[in-house]
């Protein structure tokens, strides 16, 4: 049966339910847009804690990464690893070679000279068997020892007298003082050589220095006479140092390395160009090119220029081309390694340059650094930022970084330019 209502509502009423219906649909609506506005703001706040969470994981990142460097994956010296520092473990895998020297290399040893300075002679007492005197007795073997050492040294004082004579015309003419004499006292050229070798050769702090030569020569000098020793010493270099630039400079290949310096405890930067036996070490103010400009190299250098990739070395038009350091870059990809999730492959790892397969290595190592630059790319925080610019510049100079696969005159890496700095910096922690 349809239903049927009890009584119909009055208009009044009608109107009334209508009025109380639209005021509830204003509370609704004010409600549904109060949510809204709560869950706007919430996912603002959502939004702005997944930022901050991913900036934090960025920094612990960058933060863990930079905890665990050390001078395998960095260039810090290996005297920063401290005492925790890790096993020893080269970059490079094994030659295959058994250690010590290799057969046909000549060696070292103490051996007789045929033309001994002095002969002693030792004749012996009486005969072990009878006891009767051997004067005149005949020769029956002879048996040769020999001990090197060094004479009695002591220091020569050489007097030099300027006599005066006069002329029967009455000029009274002095005779001139030797080259370098020109004071009342002073010390000599071999003296002088000593304790700067001692000083700046042999690493001796400045009182040792005095002291060595004291003990060893019986003259007791003070430490401002040291100064003054290399002081000297360092102004007759000017021709060694004329030569040497003009040699590396001509050089075919050359190698270039900066570090910072302290001069009278302000920052500066130690410069060395090397070639061979011959190398130049600058000091100034400036690392980049002003420097690289005062040293007097780099702007007349023709030949190819082994380096770490800084960029102020790229900004001579002269050279004829660049080698990277495989080194740094092993030791970047190693950091790169180490920053990996454990377990998960890295592309680091398969950038390693293997010289006994130089074709299939160059092919792995493109497709390394390309499979790099794409992983870091979409992926924020310094560290991976760091990681990507290390993957562009492998990609962008990937002929640089393998110039030693195709230039026999290029080496590997740039460690003859860091072992002429290296003397400088052990300089420093020597003196304080």
């Amino acid at each position: 049966m349809p239903f049927v209502p009890d009584a119909v509502p009055l208009p009044e009423e009608i109107a009334a339910l209508r009025a109380v219906n639209a005021r509830l649909r204003e509370v609704v609506d004010a409600k549904d847009f109060e949510i809204t506005a709560l869950r706007t703001s919430h996912q603002a706040q959502l939004d702005v804690l997944r930022g901050q969470v991913a900036a934090l994981a960025a920094e612990v990142a960058e933060l863990r990464a930079r905890a665990g460097q050390n001078s395998s994956n960095s260039s810090r010296p290996p005297s920063s690893d401290g005492l925790g520092r890790p096993a020893p473990k080269s970059l490079r895998g094994k030659s295959g070679r058994k250690p010590g020297r290799p057969k046909g290399q000549p060696g070292a040893t103490l051996e007789m000279t045929a033309d001994p300075d002095e002969v002693v002679r030792h004749e012996p007492a009486c005969c072990s068997g009878c006891g009767a005197g051997l004067a005149g007795a005949p020769v029956a073997g002879l048996e040769r020892r020999q001990v090197i050492d060094l004479p009695v040294i002591r220091a020569v004082v050489t007097e030099h007298q300027m006599m005066s004579r006069r002329c029967g015309c009455g000029t009274v003419t002095a005779a001139p003082a030797p080259a370098g004499v020109t004071a009342p006292v002073r010390y000599g050229p071999r003296l002088t050589g000593i304790g700067a070798c001692l000083w700046h050769g042999q690493f001796l702090s400045r009182d040792r220095t005095c002291q060595a030569i004291g003990e060893l020569f019986g003259v007791a000098v003070s430490p401002g006479t040291v100064t003054a020793m290399v002081t000297r010493t360092a102004g007759s270099l000017g021709p060694a140092l004329d030569a040497i630039r003009s040699a590396v400079t001509a050089a075919g290949v050359a190698h270039f390395d900066e570090t910072g310096f302290r001069v009278s405890g302000k920052l500066a930067w130690v410069h060395s160009a090397s070639a061979g036996k011959h190398a130049l070490i600058t000091v100034h103010a400036r690392r980049g090119k002003e420097a690289m400009d005062a040293a007097g190299v780099l702007p007349s250098f023709r030949g190819i220029a082994v380096h770490d990739a800084w960029a102020p070395y790229d900004t001579y038009a002269s050279v004829a081309g660049h080698a990277l350091c495989g080194a740094h870059a092993l030791r970047e990809l190693q950091a790169v390694t180490d920053a990996a999730p454990a377990g998960q492959w890295c592309w680091a790892t398969q950038a390693g340059i293997d010289p006994a397969a130089m074709a299939r290595a160059r092919r792995e190592f493109r497709s390394a650094v390309l499979i790099g630059f794409r992983d870091t790319a979409p992926r924020a925080g310094p560290l991976m930022k760091k990681h990507q610019a290390l993957a562009r510049r492998l990609r962008d100079r990937r002929d640089d970084y393998l110039r030693f696969t195709t230039d026999p005159a290029v080496p590997f890496d740039n460690n003859p330019a860091e072992r002429e700095i290296r003397m400088g910096k052990l300089r420093i922690k020597v003196s304080g």
